[in-house]
């Protein structure tokens, strides 16, 4: 407690000060540097899945963090992946929408078929917009259906449909479209993929459902697909001769979507097969009787007697019938859609650049036999057919700008050794700038104070034996603080150090009787010795 007092308030606050606030730097420090390092757990959540599964890691215990108005939740780095399959085992993320598991807890028994096939309408809804949001670029998607019942008595069955409104991140390609609209008409039985339309969230149509649309997108997507990739076989080729960037090629293809089915029967009469053979034969003979008709003619044993007669007449007929089957050839040609009637090419090279004598680089036109070899490569890529009407053009002009090589800066140094990420260098940066901050505390805080401590320590030391105040001295108290003010320092020097004195005329202040014997001591001891 004396020694509390000595310090002063003012001391004992500052020191009270400076401990409290190196006890929460340093315990910022080490919460900071202890503290689980977060990571994503689920990115684009709606609102219900935010809330379900927020309540979840609470029941759980689990620190997490909200970012993005709720839709990212992060957590420990350490604990992500069984966090997930913990989830999933709960069925969430659902998904911002309704699926199949609306019929997991639902009485069947209690409910009408309407609120049946409402139900299931629902939850077809809301699977095909969860296996639509897996594609990439889809951030949110909804699916309405119309699957219409057919009429007693109607013959004719009407057709379902469906609408799809999507949020992407973005643009979809052509070819993700008319994945989407195949996807939903395949899920859906009877659906049609050109019964299908797709509108994004600014409204723009990106499928009407019509049958032309979906050919046009077709030839459009094969053309173009078509082209990149001759036009990309002509820059190659063509780069490879004049140099990279020093080429500008424009290729452009027309295509014969026409669907043609040819059938033609060819008869060859020389290629005879005997199929069946039909024969008829025919023979007739006619006889003279000269005797005449008696009884005794008639009796049977008068004829043995009668001598034979001669045939008169005799004829004969053979009629034969043979059917051959002629040689008959059924040819039928279906030439599909897509065939390529021509292809036109530009091709534009730039010049050859050399040194002068000054070193500027001045320009050469290409020669003309430079420019035939190449037309000849361009012919030979694309597969030239004059028949066919392709054309193909090949000019020497001069670029505006000069074509510049781009460098790749690769990682070098101890950062291209370890390959560090992004996130590793922040943390050792922050890491550096709270041991620093550290350092700087303890040497121009800490250690001052220490050594004010230790130099008050040395002054009680020093003072340690000095007599006791008695009466008699109590009257000399005044006299003795003038004449410490007149001590000079430098008689001191050589005994005590500066900051010594300064705590011994402290002392002095708070015990002048004391102070004042001491005085008196040192000044008889000269007296003494003389």
């Amino acid at each position: 407690m004396d020694f509390l007092k000595g310090l002063g308030a003012a001391r004992l606050t500052a020191m009270v000060a400076v401990t409290a606030a190196l006890v929460g730097f340093f315990g910022f420090v080490i919460m900071r540097v202890t503290a689980p390092q977060m990571t994503t757990l689920f990115t684009d959540l709606s609102m219900d899945d935010s809330s379900s599964i927020i309540k979840d890691l609470e029941r759980q215990g689990i620190q997490f963090e909200i970012r993005n108005e709720g839709s990212v939740i992060m957590v420990p780095k350490d604990k992500v992946t069984r966090l997930r399959m913990k989830l999933a085992e709960g069925g969430l993320p659902k998904g911002g929408g309704v699926g199949y598991e609306i019929f997991d807890k639902s009485d069947a028994l209690g409910t009408t078929s309407f609120v049946q096939n409402i139900n299931h309408l629902r939850a077809l809804e809301g699977e095909l917009a969860r296996t639509i949001r897996a594609i990439d670029r889809v951030q949110a998607a909804r699916v309405h259906l119309v699957l219409p019942e057919r009429p007693l008595f109607s013959r004719e069955t009407p057709e379902p449909s469906a609408s799809i409104v999507v949020r992407v991140r973005g643009a979809l390609e052509p070819n993700q479209i008319r994945a989407i609209r195949h996807l939903v008409a395949s899920a859906v039985n009877g659906l049609k993929p050109q019964r299908v339309s797709i509108v994004d969230e600014a409204g723009q149509l990106l499928a009407d459902g019509t049958q032309t649309d979906i050919d046009q997108q077709v030839g459009d997507e094969r053309r173009n697909a078509f082209e990149k990739r001759m036009r990309k076989q002509v820059e190659d080729i063509v780069s490879s001769v004049v140099g990279s960037g020093r080429a500008r090629v424009q290729l452009s293809a027309d295509f014969d979507f026409n669907r043609i089915t040819q059938t033609s029967d060819r008869y060859d009469p020389e290629g005879r097969v005997l199929r069946s053979s039909q024969t008829r034969e025919e023979q007739s003979q006619t006889s003279e009787n000269n005797g005449q008709v008696t009884v005794n003619n008639e009796l049977p044993g008068n004829q043995q007697n009668q001598p034979p007669q001669q045939p008169k007449d005799q004829s004969k007929k053979t009629e034969e019938t043979n059917n051959y089957e002629i040689s008959r050839t059924t040819k039928t040609e279906v030439t599909e859609a897509g065939r390529v009637n021509r292809i036109s090419v530009a091709v534009l090279v730039d010049g050859a650049y050399s040194k002068n004598e000054k070193g500027d680089l001045v320009y050469k036109e290409r020669s003309k036999e430079e420019l035939d070899r190449i037309a000849a490569l361009v012919r030979s890529a694309i597969g030239f057919d004059q028949k066919r009407g392709d054309q193909v053009e090949v000019v020497n002009l001069k670029f505006a700008d000069a074509p510049t090589v781009p460098q790749i800066n690769e990682p070098t140094g101890f950062l291209g050794m370890l390959h560090f990420t992004k996130d590793d260098v922040m943390y050792v940066i922050e890491l550096a700038v709270m041991m620093l901050l550290g350092i700087v505390v303890v040497f121009m805080v800490v250690r001052p104070l220490v050594k004010k401590i230790i130099a008050t320590e040395e002054v009680a030391a020093l003072t340690g034996g000095v007599p006791a105040i008695t009466d008699e001295t109590q009257a000399q108290v005044a006299h003795a603080q003038q004449t410490a003010t007149m001590i000079d320092v430098a008689q001191v020097q050589g005994q005590v150090h500066a900051q010594s004195v300064h705590r011994v005329g402290e002392l002095a202040d708070r015990n002048p009787g004391e102070a004042a014997s001491i005085i008196r001591q040192w000044l008889a001891e000269p007296q003494q010795q003389q």
